[in-house]
């Protein structure tokens, strides 16, 4: 293990001082922030015009309601409970386009509900959230304190307010936070392929100059193997931490310069704000859970890196010469990209018996179970995950045990043809 450690600080420190990684540190952040902006700024829906039905059971509204000068959001009101489906399904419903539920203990629990039937943009929510608020407040205060509205306003707790889809009130069918999951996949596989190709391409470069004959003679071939993987990724380690450090900064100036408005209702309310801003800004800012994700993508990433590097090494240890490897390496590289395709299947069928088989398949566990995370796992079944890391440890080892094999088999031959046939052979030398 030690000679792998300084096999693994050699690979580190020749990989950190080339052009390529300091290059690739500053862009990859940059084209990041940069295709974020433009989801934040245009990503947002055109002006709505929404007839809302507040149901209002108790009257505890009164039929009043805080609108101001916005003419986007008409409101009527209803003294009735209204069932989901009901109001999903019934003509007489048909021409108000959201359903806002107030409770009996609204005034209390501050929980409400409102069931569209087109996904509303970040803008009339709030608007929506704003203008109920508004008039709960009046109402708590006058009935429970002696403070003016707006000595009350000083003190208030907000609104709860639940938007859901009336046609899929459960939310299985929404994909937005999956999309996110399929991002942190595809960023995994990214680095899986960049960093797996400087491995074929160090091993295949050392062994056509030899150098390799020289390191043999000092180092066990699979010790070689295993400080060239890990100091490789340990470089792919670095460029991921410095991407995450100058993302955070870049969200970071985002949110406090430039899209600071959306966490002030009353200014997108009342028009104070100018930029028209849409769910992407509230999916980053508010409903990705970060530190569960990137918790999860560092594991998923350095045992998808494992299991995924030990056949670049491989690669590299059984070619005759650096373009010798070809015929092998497009079938590994349609293994990530058909990993990337089980992550997009799987944010459109998350509950497909394939959906379950590729959560748990080694080759595409990485990016799926970065889709379910996002997407959120139903209660009582986090132990899917735990299962898949486990199937992914295991079949790392076995990767890497089998490649260690033709490692030590295949390093110092030269000048061959790379053929099944032979790989098999290597494969049963002991």
């Amino acid at each position: 293990m030690k000679n792998s450690w300084i096999i693994a600080v050699r690979e580190l420190r020749e990989r950190i001082g080339s052009r390529s990684f300091v290059i690739m540190a500053f862009v990859g952040p940059l084209l990041v922030l940069s295709l974020t902006y433009l989801l934040f700024a245009f990503g947002g829906k055109e002006q709505q015009n929404w007839n809302v039905l507040i149901s209002d059971a108790r009257g505890i509204m009164e039929n009043k309601i805080m609108a101001g000068e916005d003419k986007s959001l008409q409101y009527s009101f209803i003294s009735d409970y209204i069932e989901i489906e009901d109001f999903a399904q019934n003509p007489s419903y048909q021409k108000y386009d959201a359903l806002v539920e107030v409770n009996e203990k609204v005034l209390t629990n501050k929980i409400s509900f409102v069931f569209y039937r087109e996904k509303p943009s970040l803008k009339t929510s709030i608007n929506i959230r704003y203008h109920v608020e508004r008039r709960l407040e009046e109402l708590v205060a006058a009935k429970f304190t002696d403070l003016s509205v707006s000595d009350f306003r000083k003190i208030k707790q907000p609104l709860l307010m639940s938007f859901k889809n009336v046609y899929d009130p459960k939310d299985e069918s929404s994909d937005l936070g999956g999309w996110v999951g399929l991002f942190f996949g595809a960023v995994i596989f990214v680095f899986i392929f960049l960093f797996g190709m400087t491995i074929l391409r160090s091993v295949s470069r050392e062994k056509s100059n030899r150098i390799v004959e020289i390191l043999l003679a000092t180092v066990h071939p699979r010790s070689l193997m295993l400080g060239k993987i890990i100091g490789v990724g340990m470089s792919a380690f670095i460029q991921f931490l410095l991407w995450f450090i100058l993302i955070s900064l870049g969200l970071y100036f985002m949110r406090e310069t430039l899209f600071v408005d959306i966490y002030d209702a009353s200014n997108v309310a009342d028009g104070g704000s100018s930029q028209a801003y849409n769910q992407f800004v509230e999916l980053v800012f508010e409903r990705i859970q970060f530190s569960s994700m990137i918790s999860y993508f560092l594991v998923f990433f350095a045992l998808g890196y494992l299991f995924y590097g030990a056949f670049f090494a491989a690669l590299g240890a059984v070619t005759g010469s650096e373009s010798d490897g070809q015929q092998f390496l497009l079938p590994l590289i349609a293994l990530l990209l058909f990993a990337m395709y089980s992550g997009f299947f799987v944010l459109n069928n998350p509950e497909s018996s394939l959906s379950t088989f590729y959560h748990y398949f080694p080759f595409t566990s990485p990016v799926v179970v970065m889709v379910k995370l996002a997407m959120g796992y139903p209660e009582g079944d986090g132990y899917q995950l735990i299962i898949s890391i486990l199937i992914l440890i295991m079949s790392a080892l076995a990767v890497l045990a089998i490649a260690g094999k033709l490692y030590k088999n295949g390093l110092l031959q030269y000048g061959h043809t790379v053929r099944l046939k032979q790989i098999i052979q290597w494969l049963k030398i002991k």
